[in-house]
């Protein structure tokens, strides 16, 4: 490894074993951090470069026609809508904050690949899966957590214009998604442990293990810290690539529920009377029904889709195996079923919050978790109300 790399505070030397190693931290948003990945690649030569990429964001680098192969009535039936729209919704503000540098998202880890190919260097992808990162926090989370997260990303996306140089200067430090979730993370301390402190480690051992005795890794600038802190650990990385299963307490209470609704019913008609049980019945497919059509209309849903929502509701709500969103998405994707141009044109619509309602992608997206957010509203307006007139 040679030494010719002048001083800077964002390049780091390290050794592990008979590897040598040049740890390159960078702003997601900066030209100058893509012009050093360049450089350093240039003039270190090393055997590998490892890029914070995984697989999928790799993919979406290199095959810009990845989004038109995207099965979305697939993606809605496995409950992947939320996951996928808050993917696409943290894709939309690097993006957007990109355009507003001047620069193209992920421009130092295109450079860094480039590179590599150049001076014939393998290359690795050194971060663990967005997809496993998405799911284990949604599993630690609680639905209205949930629903924080998302809309703090819909405002986020909404106020890029509005951000100014600090502002700009403060992220370039960051990981976009610790940005973007600063907020939400403070009431939650697992979010951090997820999304920086587990990612930390995973880059960490993806760069001691990777092949060849001289390595560039090239890394958000946030991510340097905690790597080389925790440097001499040596982890094993099968937990942290593992989706862990729901919690118990959360398939009882998806049980326990509908159970308990049934129970007022039946309570409702047996110990009071038939009115009674009808003013309870009605509350019920109102609050549900109403507030789920509300969801798929503020998602610009078909008309179809949002009278589906409306009558799906009340009886899905009471089937833990079926969600309002999962039907109202499926209406909504057999009515207005995307086209190729609607593919093709994804990356450039979720430039924009306006983009998402408009494209017929994203739109599916919106009604299948804004109808699920309906239906879930419903259910605890309902339930005070039902207990109120058994009372």
């Amino acid at each position: 490894m040679t030494d010719n790399t002048p001083p800077n505070d964002n390049v780091h030397r390290l050794t592990y074993q008979d590897k040598k190693i040049v740890l390159v931290g960078t702003a997601h948003v900066s030209k100058e951090s893509a012009d050093l990945v360049t450089f350093v690649i240039d003039t270190e030569k090393p055997d590998t470069v490892c890029v914070e990429l995984c697989p999928s964001r790799f993919q979406t680098i290199r095959q810009k026609n990845r989004w038109q192969e995207m099965d979305i009535i697939k993606v809605v039936k496995e409950k992947k809508a939320f996951l996928l729209l808050s993917n696409l919704l943290l894709a939309s503000f690097q993006k957007r904050i990109a355009q507003k540098m001047d620069i193209r998202p992920g421009e130092e880890m295109i450079r860094a690949i480039d590179a590599a190919e150049q001076n014939g260097a393998g290359l690795e992808l050194a971060d663990r899966d967005i997809r496993v990162t998405l799911s284990r926090v949604w599993r630690t989370m609680s639905f209205w957590n949930k629903v924080k997260i998302l809309f703090q990303l819909i405002l986020s996306a909404g106020e890029v214009d509005e951000i100014d140089e600090a502002e700009i200067e403060r992220m370039k430090k960051q990981d976009v998604l610790e940005a973007l979730l600063s907020e939400v993370g403070k009431s939650l301390p697992a979010l951090k442990t997820i999304l920086i402190d587990e990612r930390d480690t995973y880059l960490r051992e993806k760069i001691k293990n990777a092949p060849g005795e001289r390595i560039v890794a090239v890394v958000g600038a946030g991510h340097v810290p905690g790597i080389i802190r925790h440097w001499e650990q040596d982890n094993d990385l099968t937990e942290l690539e593992t989706i862990p299963p729901k919690k118990k307490s959360t398939k009882v209470i998806k049980w326990l529920l509908p159970t308990l609704i049934i129970g007022l019913f039946a309570a409702g008609f047996y110990f009071g009377d038939a009115d009674k049980g009808k003013d309870m019945l009605k509350w019920w497919i109102l609050a549900n029904g109403i507030l789920a059509g509300l969801g798929a209309l503020i998602a610009f849903g078909h008309p179809l889709t949002i009278l589906s929502s409306v009558m799906a509701a009340p009886l899905t709500s009471l089937n833990p195996m079926i969600a309002a969103g999962w039907v109202s998405g499926l209406v909504e994707a057999f009515s207005r079923k995307p086209k190729v141009i609607d593919f093709e044109s994804l990356q450039d619509d979720i430039g924009s919050v306006r983009g998402f309602w408009r494209n017929k992608v994203t739109r599916i997206l919106l009604v299948t978790v804004f109808t699920n957010l309906g239906s879930t509203i419903g259910t605890f307006v309902a339930l005070p109300m039902m207990a109120r007139i058994l009372a």
